[in-house]
């Protein structure tokens, strides 16, 4: 059974930080990118943060970069999202999402491109 599982999240103030876990199994890890997308009430769902092997590179949404933070620990079939500096427009449920990398040419931000999803955590940032 595929699973996506994230942990981390929570209420934090503004200026403060977490750090999202997204543990996966029951695929071949190192075959996928993780991909974080986080949607707020009233929004699209919205890329974050990709990590891709393949491409051997990490993209950041304009609205994050420079404060978040992707990492993968393969040993562990885990991939973190470490967030800084937050805002109360980073309040979100935060997803991560795995894409199969064989032949992928897109721009790793497309939640239709992901094959599994998690079931979310609560990001929440008050001001």
């Amino acid at each position: 059974e595929v699973q996506l599982v994230e942990s981390g999240g929570g209420l934090v103030q503004a200026g403060g930080s977490l750090r999202l876990s997204c543990a996966a199994s029951g695929f071949t890890f190192d075959d996928y990118a993780i991909g974080w997308f986080r949607q707020a009430p009233g929004k699209e769902r919205e890329g974050v943060s990709c990590i891709s092997s393949s491409a051997g590179s990490a993209y950041y949404a304009d609205s994050v970069k420079g404060r978040f933070t992707i990492s993968s620990d393969n040993a562990k079939n885990t991939v973190y999202l470490q967030m800084n500096s937050l805002k109360p427009e980073d309040t979100a449920v935060y997803y991560c999402a795995a894409l199969r990398e064989l032949y992928y040419s897109g721009s790793y931000f497309d939640p239709d491109d992901y094959d599994f999803w998690g079931q979310g955590t609560q990001v929440t940032v008050s001001s």
